[in-house]
């Protein structure tokens, strides 16, 4: 079979398997999420041993610290993806919810009702754990999921995919629920990208590149975020402990993620005590600095800034840096240089605060907390598909309801229009 009659079947069979993905019950889906959850754990052993292979030839390809970071299957990542099936399972089941009702004056009774979108594609590059969020999520709102993750994560993506389907089939459900694409073959990317007939929507996750290259391809709607430039702005009322605790965990905690910070900006009346603390920091964490004029009288020793720099997602431990003269400043910067992912403010003045979630644009904006809580699992969506940063249909980090649609239901008792 060729990489295009591969692909055409494993769409056909989603859109068959979509009608009964569609129809299962609430207990249903979140008995298989449980089981999938405890299977996993039981096969930590098999799956890092697959995930190892992946790890040893990412080494030998070269791939950056940060690639390596996001497709290690550690005990840690093993026991989050395992929670996360959990934490979905025990969410309110979004298909069949009647959202709004209301009566017409001709005594139509109309409302809005929850569905599946259908087939969803996810592609998405290094991070294994997203083929276990990106199903079970699928599952629980009543989608059926193809997965084409990055060659360098297939032993991976296959063992964790074969989990899941193993207990769909032992749930007596269609094991095509959850599909992950066999090959590393790149054409498989743009068989995908061509079904429309089949597939409802693309979702990719990884770097600019790989996002870009769906769009550009795709005959299928998108949900994109092309990168995350986040910000910290440390206003002049900020706590100084908070926002240090804050810039550095932003920063270092983990930067090869899209919601790390990128670029810290400090108003100008608190950064002459602020950056030479937060620089000792950042040193024995081994973050480069990269700072505006101003920036560099106080921290002469780091690199000076450029404009690329302004734009630039390094996910890794280097860090832009500018001083401010105000709010207006830090949210014209933002808007001139962000990508619509995630922004916060430290401050202990109220209508800074406000005035900040009001005005800064992006899909997630927090107030003195890390920029790393732009993340399904930890706004509460139990995980997530993906984070959007284009407005129709999702803003943000997607869960369950950003895989569903609305569509109008409507009861009368034989009504003709005239």
């Amino acid at each position: 079979m060729t990489t295009e009659e591969l692909i055409l079947s494993m769409a056909r069979d989603a859109r068959e398997a979509s009608r009964e993905v569609a129809k299962l019950s609430t207990e249903k889906k979140n008995r298989i999420l449980c089981r999938v959850a405890e299977r996993i754990q039981e096969r930590a052993d098999q799956l890092k041993e697959e995930n190892r292979k992946d790890l040893e030839e990412a080494e030998k390809r070269g791939l950056s610290r940060a690639m390596i970071d996001r497709l290690t299957l550690s005990d840690k990542v093993i026991k989050g993806m395992a929670q996360g099936l959990r934490d979905v399972a025990v969410l309110p089941d979004p298909v069949g919810e009647v959202t709004s009702m209301w009566r017409r004056p001709n005594g139509l009774v109309v409302g809005r009702m929850r569905i599946p979108l259908g087939v969803i594609g996810i592609v998405y590059e290094s991070r294994p754990n997203v083929t276990i969020d990106a199903a079970g999520l699928c599952l629980k709102s009543g989608n059926v999921v193809i997965l084409r993750g990055g060659s360098e994560a297939i032993n991976s993506n296959r063992a964790l995919g074969a989990i899941f389907s193993e207990v769909c089939r032992e749930e007596g459900i269609t094991e095509k629920a959850v599909q992950v694409v066999p090959t590393t073959d790149r054409t498989a990317v743009l068989e995908l990208l061509k079904l429309e007939e089949y597939i409802d929507l693309i979702i990719p996750r990884g770097g600019e590149g790989l996002i870009r290259f769906v769009v550009e391809n795709s005959k299928v709607p998108v949900i994109k975020h092309y990168k995350g430039v986040c910000h910290v702005f440390v206003d002049e009322s900020a706590r100084i402990d908070m926002a240090l605790k804050i810039a550095y965990n932003a920063k270092v905690q983990r930067p090869g993620v899209c919601n790390a910070m990128e670029t810290l900006l400090v108003h100008k009346n608190i950064a002459e005590e602020f950056l030479p603390q937060i620089y000792e920091k950042y040193r024995h964490a081994g973050v480069e600095l990269r700072g505006c004029e101003r920036t560099r009288r106080i921290l002469p020793q780091i690199k000076e800034a450029t404009e690329e720099d302004w734009y630039e997602e390094y996910l890794d431990l280097v860090l832009a840096v500018k001083v401010v003269d105000s709010l207006d400043d830090a949210i014209r910067h933002i808007e001139k240089y962000g990508s619509l992912h995630t922004e916060a403010i430290v401050t202990e003045n109220y209508e800074n605060a406000k005035r900040f979630i009001e005005e800064v644009g992006s899909s997630t904006v927090l107030v003195n907390a890390s920029t790393r809580f732009s993340d399904g699992g930890q706004l509460g969506l139990g995980a997530e598909i993906g984070i959007s940063t284009t407005k129709l249909h999702a803003f943000g980090p997607m869960g369950l309801e950003e895989l569903t649609t609305r569509k109008f239901i409507v009861y009368g008792e034989g009504h003709i229009r005239e």
